[in-house]
C-alpha cells in the first residue's frame, strides 16, 4: 500500500504536463505577462489620486530615464520628510494626508493622533487566545490570522459603507504594531524559549516609539532610533496602485468583500519574497559578503565577489544582487536617497561605520557589475530595500519582523486605495485569460489508459 505522500511526485508530474504553457504562445497571443509589456511598462488598469511615481520623461517622443520621484497626494515624499523630520514624528501626519487627501492642521493632527491612540487596544483575551495560540516564526501568517479573527469581533464586519470602512481601517492601522510585535514575542517565547514581553502601547507615544518600546524588554530607545524608524515607516507607506499588494487590495475590494478579508489578502501578497521580503535577502546577502570577503575596503575583492554572485557561484546561487534595481525606477529610487543620509547618521551612533562603508561601496559597484554582465544598461540603482534591512538590523529588530514592519506602514496605503476603489467602483476587476485548451472527446472509464 503506497503512502499518500508517495503520490505527490506523480501528481506533480501530471500538473506539469497539464499546465505547462509554451513560452512562445505568450508572444503569439500578445499576452503581457505580469501585466507588463516587454519594456517593463505596466498595463494601465485604473486611475488613482493617492500617489504618483516618476522614473522617466518623454523627450521628442522618446522615453528617457530620469531620477526617480514619488509623490503622496501631490506632495514630493522628500519634501514631506524634510518638513517633519526635525520637528515631529511623521507617521500619523502622512497617514492623515494619504487617507484624507490633505495635510492636517495642528489641531487636526492632534485629533487624529488621539483617535489612533484610542484604538490601540485589542479585544479581551485576544492576545492570549489568538496571538499566543499556535505561535509561528512566520509573523506575516500570524498577522494575517489575527486580522481575520478580528472580523469575528466586529458586528458590522461586512458593512462596506464609507464611514464603517474608515472605522475599520483606522482601527487596523492602530493595532498592526501590536499584532506584529506580540506575534513575535509569542514565537520567541514558545519556540526559542526566551522570556515573554507584552508591553502595552502608550497613548502619548508615536507609532514608531510604541513599536520600539513594545519590542524591547526594557522599553528603552533613543530619539534618533525612533525618528529613523518613523521615516522608514513613512517611506514604505505607499507606492502607487500597481504594486502587487495594493493591486490585490483593489481587486478584492472590487468584489465587494469586507475590510478584514481585503487586508488579509494584501498581507498574503506582501509576504512573498518578490514583494515585501526583499530586504531580508539584502541582509542575508550582506552577511554572506562580510563572511567571505576578508578585507571589506578592497574594492577589487568586493567587485569580484559581486560578479560571483551574479554568476550564480556563491550565496543563494540565484544570480541576483539584492537591493539593486526596481521594476519602475532606473536611475534612482527616491526612498533610498532619503534613507541613505539617515542610515549614515544611525551607523555612526551605533558604531557601524565599517558596515555602512561596505554598503556604500556595493551601492556604487553593483550597477557597474550588473551593466558588464547584462551588456544592455537601462539603469540600475539601489532601491529602498537595500538600506531598510540595514536600518532594521541597527535597530536590533529581528529578521522575522522585517516584512511585518513593511505591513505596519503599507496598511495606510492599502486603506487609502481601498477607500478610493469603493468610492469610484463600477465593475469588479476581472482581467481576461486566453484559453489554449484543446477540446477532447469524452472517454468511458473502461476505455481509459
Amino acid at each position: 500500500m503506497r503512502k499518500n505522500e508517495e503520490y505527490l511526485a506523480e501528481y506533480a508530474a501530471l500538473c506539469k504536463k497539464a499546465d505547462q504553457v509554451e513560452a512562445g504562445l505568450f508572444d503569439q497571443y500578445g499576452v503581457q505577462r505580469g501585466l507588463r509589456d516587454k519594456n517593463g511598462n505596466g498595463v494601465v488598469a485604473g486611475l488613482t489620486n493617492v500617489s504618483k511615481i516618476e522614473s522617466f520623461r518623454m523627450e521628442n517622443g522618446v522615453k528617457v530615464p530620469c531620477e526617480g520621484r514619488l509623490w503622496y497626494r501631490g506632495y514630493d515624499c522628500i519634501e514631506l520628510v524634510n518638513g517633519f523630520r526635525k520637528k515631529r514624528y511623521g507617521f500619523e501626519e502622512i497617514a492623515y494626508l494619504l487617507m484624507f487627501g490633505e495635510l492636517p492642521t495642528e489641531i487636526q493632527l492632534k485629533q487624529f493622533q488621539d483617535i489612533l491612540a484610542s484604538k490601540r487596544t485589542l479585544p479581551t483575551n485576544f492576545t492570549r487566545d489568538v496571538i499566543m495560540k499556535a505561535p509561528s516564526g512566520d509573523i506575516m501568517n500570524s498577522l494575517t490570522r489575527s486580522v481575520l479573527t478580528l472580523a469575528s469581533y466586529d458586528k458590522n464586519c461586512s458593512d462596506t459603507s464609507l464611514e464603517n470602512v474608515l472605522r475599520q481601517c483606522l482601527a487596523l492601522i492602530s493595532v498592526f504594531p501590536m499584532l506584529a510585535v506580540y506575534g513575535y514575542h509569542a514565537y520567541n517565547h514558545y519556540e526559542n524559549d526566551e522570556s515573554m514581553y507584552i508591553h502595552r502601547p502608550q497613548k502619548k507615544l508615536s507609532t514608531a516609539e510604541n513599536l520600539l518600546q513594545m519590542l524591547r524588554p526594557d522599553k528603552k530607545y533613543t530619539e534618533l532610533e525612533a525618528r529613523v524608524l518613523d521615516i522608514a515607516l513613512v517611506l514604505h507607506m505607499e507606492h502607487g496602485g500597481g504594486n502587487n499588494s495594493t493591486f490585490t487590495t483593489r481587486v478584492v475590494t472590487s468584489s465587494g468583500s469586507d475590510t478584514y478579508s481585503v487586508i488579509a489578502a494584501a498581507l498574503s501578497s506582501l509576504k512573498g519574497p518578490k514583494h515585501g521580503g526583499a530586504n531580508i535577502k539584502v541582509v542575508e546577502m550582506m552577511r554572506d559578503i562580510e563572511a567571505n570577503v576578508s578585507d571589506w575596503s578592497d574594492e577589487d575583492a568586493v567587485r569580484d565577489y559581486l560578479k560571483r554572485i551574479l554568476n550564480r557561484e556563491v550565496f543563494d546561487r540565484k544570480g541576483l544582487i539584492y537591493g539593486m534595481g526596481h521594476a519602475v525606477y532606473s536611475l534612482s529610487d527616491p526612498r533610498a536617497q532619503v534613507f541613505k543620509g539617515f542610515v549614515e547618521q544611525l551607523a555612526t551612533a551605533k558604531g557601524r561605520e565599517k558596515d555602512f562603508a561596505l554598503y556604500s561601496m556595493i551601492e556604487r559597484l553593483a550597477p557597474e557589475v550588473i551593466a558588464e554582465k547584462a551588456r544592455i544598461y537601462k539603469g540600475v540603482s539601489a532601491n529602498v530595500d537595500f538600506y531598510s534591512g540595514f536600518v532594521y538590523s541597527m535597530l536590533e529588530i529581528p529578521l522575522e519582523l522585517y516584512t511585518p514592519i513593511f505591513a505596519i506602514a503599507r496598511i495606510v496605503g492599502w486603506s487609502a486605495h481601498r477607500i478610493e476603489e469603493l468610492i469610484n467602483m463600477d465593475k469588479i476587476i476581472r482581467p481576461a485569460y486566453k484559453s489554449i485548451m484543446k477540446e477532447l472527446t469524452y472517454v468511458d472509464m473502461e476505455n481509459r489508459d
